[in-house]
C-alpha cells in the first residue's frame, strides 16, 4: 500500500487546510510522487505543487500563515518557493501555475514521465492506496519500474534546455538509463545549453558531483560535447600529451583522476573521521566530497598555458598557479560561495606537494608543517585527490616504486593528520605583544612573520621555551632588519 509517512502528512496538513479555506485545488506533483513510488527519503524533504493559476501571490499569503521564508522563483512561469524549518529539518514547498488549461496538459509541459504525475492534495489525507489515485497519463510508473530516463514531449528541451544536464543528473541519483528517443532528443537540442543561467548549471552538475556515477555522466557529456560548452576551458586541455610519467592527454587524464577519486572514495569513506570530513556541507548543502569531485576536473586546468619544450621535454612548469586563475574565473561564473571558490583554490595551487613530499624518503618536519600550514582546513582534500591523480598516472617512467612511496607518505600524512585533531592546538611561546614590547618595535608585517617563523620553529622542536622563542626572534628580527 502506497502512502506518505505520518510526518509528510503533518507537513502537508496546514497546506491542504489553506487551499481548502481559499477553496483552490491544489494538486502535488513531480518528485515527491517519485521518491514516495522508489521508497527514497530526502534529508530536507521538497514538495512541488501546481494550481490553476495565482501560484505566487497564494504562496506568498501562505507564506505569512506558515510563518515560513517565501521567494519568487520565475515571474513569467508564476513560480514561488516557501521554506520552513520543521523539526530541525528544512521544508521546501514550490508552487506553479499550470502551464496548460487543463491538469493532463500541464504535465506534458514536465521534464519527464517520471516526474509528470499528479496527486490531489487531499487524497493524501484519503488512508487510501495511492497507487489507485495517482494520475499518471505519460506512463511515469512504467518508467519508473524499468528505471527510464523519458522526455515527457519532443521539445522538453526547447522549452528549457537545462533538462538536457537534468536528464544526466536523474540519472547519475536514480541509476537510471535515458532511453533512445530521448538521447537523440539531448544530441538534437544540445546548442540551447548556452542559453542557461550559470547558477542554474551550477546546481544540476553539483547533484552529478553528490552521486557515485560523475564519472560516468561526465564522460557521456564529453561526448556529446555539452561539458565544454559549459566549460570552454576544457577544450584546450585535449590532445596535449604529457610526456613518459604520463599514458593520457592533459583532458583524458583528468577524467581518470576524477574516476580514480570516485573508486578511492568507496574506501576511504569507511573511516568515520574522513566521512565526516567529505560530508561536510560546505555551502547551499553541498558536500566537500563533491567540491573535491570538481576539483580533480580542475586541477590540471592550467596546464595548456603552462606548457614548454626544454631539450625535447614537455614541462608544465607553474601550472598549479596559472590553473589557480582559471580556477578563481570559473567560481565566479558559476557563483560559488566564498567557501567552496576557497577550498577549489586550495586544492588546485597545492595539488602538487604531497608529490613532492612523496619525491623525499622521508619528508622533514619542517616540509610537513609548511604543508599542513598552507593547505589549511583542505589538508585532507589535497592528499585524497593526489592519490587519485597518481593512480592515473601510469606512463612507462612511472615506477612501482616510486608509486609505492607516494602512496605510502600520502597515507602517513592522512594518519597524522587525523591524530592531529585530537591533539590540543600548540600554545604559542610570545604573542605579537611581547615581541614588540621586547623589541621595542611598532605593529607591522614584521611581526606576523615573526611569529610565523617562531610557530614553525615550535612545531618541528627547533625552540622549546620562552628565552629560546625570544633568542630567535632577535636573530629574525636582526636578519630582516
Amino acid at each position: 500500500m502506497l502512502i506518505f509517512t505520518e510526518k509528510e502528512k503533518e507537513s502537508l496538513k496546514p497546506i491542504y487546510n489553506f487551499s481548502k479555506a481559499k477553496k483552490v485545488k491544489l494538486y502535488l506533483v513531480g518528485g515527491a510522487l517519485r521518491d514516495l513510488i522508489l521508497g527514497r527519503n530526502k534529508d530536507n524533504p521538497d514538495f512541488d505543487f501546481c494550481l490553476k493559476r495565482s501560484a505566487i501571490s497564494f504562496g506568498r499569503v501562505l507564506a505569512k500563515k506558515l510563518k515560513a521564508g517565501f521567494v519568487v522563483l520565475d515571474e513569467e512561469h508564476a513560480a514561488c518557493r516557501l521554506v520552513k524549518k520543521i523539526e530541525g529539518k528544512y521544508y521546501t514547498f514550490d508552487f506553479t501555475d499550470f502551464r496548460a488549461p487543463t491538469l493532463e496538459k500541464d504535465l506534458l509541459h514536465r521534464d519527464f514521465t517520471i516526474n509528470s504525475m499528479a496527486l490531489a492534495l487531499g487524497d493524501v489525507f484519503s488512508n487510501k492506496d495511492l497507487n489507485t489515485l495517482i494520475i499518471d497519463p505519460y506512463s511515469g510508473r512504467e518508467d519508473l519500474k524499468n528505471k527510464i530516463i523519458r522526455a515527457t514531449h519532443k521539445n522538453s528541451f526547447k522549452e528549457d534546455p537545462l533538462r538536457i544536464l537534468r536528464a544526466f543528473s536523474f540519472s547519475c541519483m536514480l541509476g537510471f538509463v535515458l532511453n533512445k528517443e530521448t538521447k537523440l532528443l539531448v544530441n538534437k537540442d544540445k546548442q540551447k545549453i548556452g542559453s542557461v543561467s550559470s547558477e542554474r548549471i551550477r546546481d544540476e552538475l553539483f547533484k552529478v558531483f553528490d552521486s557515485n556515477q560523475a564519472y560516468a555522466a561526465l564522460v557521456t557529456l564529453d561526448k556529446l560535447k555539452i561539458l565544454e560548452m559549459i566549460f570552454p576551458e576544457i577544450k584546450p586541455m585535449r590532445k596535449i600529451g604529457q610526456g613518459p610519467y604520463h599514458h593520457l592527454d592533459v583532458w583524458q587524464h583528468t577524467l581518470e583522476t576524477l574516476r580514480q577519486f570516485e573508486t578511492l572514495l568507496g574506501v576511504v569513506n569507511k573511516d568515520v573521521q574522513i566521512k565526516e570530513y567529505l560530508d561536510e556541507q560546505i555551502s547551499s548543502l553541498r558536500k566537500r566530497s563533491s567540491l573535491i569531485k570538481f576539483a580533480c576536473i580542475l586541477h590540471d586546468v592550467g596546464k595548456p598555458k603552462a606548457m614548454r619544450r626544454e631539450k625535447k621535454k614537455i614541462i608544465f612548469h607553474g601550472h598549479e598557479r596559472i590553473g589557480l586563475g582559471i580556477t578563481r574565473i570559473i567560481c565566479r561564473r558559476l557563483k560559488l560561495s566564498n567557501d567552496e571558490c576557497h577550498c577549489l583554490e586550495r586544492i588546485v595551487l597545492w595539488h602538487l606537494r604531497p608529490g613532492y613530499l612523496a619525491g623525499n624518503l622521508k619528508p622533514t618536519e619542517r616540509a610537513i608543517f609548511r604543508y599542513f600550514r598552507d593547505t589549511g582546513i583542505d589538508a585532507l582534500a589535497v592528499l585524497l585527490l593526489s592519490l587519485a591523480d597518481q593512480r592515473a598516472t601510469k606512463g612507462p617512467l612511472t615506477t612501482a616504486l616510486s608509486r609505492r612511496n607516494h602512496e605510502k607518505t600520502v597515507k602517513a600524512l592522512i594518519n597524522r593528520l587525523l591524530k592531529k585533531k585530537d591533539e590540543k592546538k600548540l600554545v604559542r611561546f610570545l604573542s605579537g605583544f611581547d615581541i614588540m614590547r621586547k623589541f621595542k618595535l611598532p605593529a607591522s608585517p614584521l611581526i606576523g612573520k615573526v611569529l610565523s617563523e617562531l610557530e614553525e620553529a615550535q612545531a618541528v622542536g627547533k625552540i622549546k621555551n620562552k628565552t629560546e622563542a625570544f633568542g630567535l626572534a632577535a636573530r629574525i628580527i636582526k636578519k630582516r632588519k
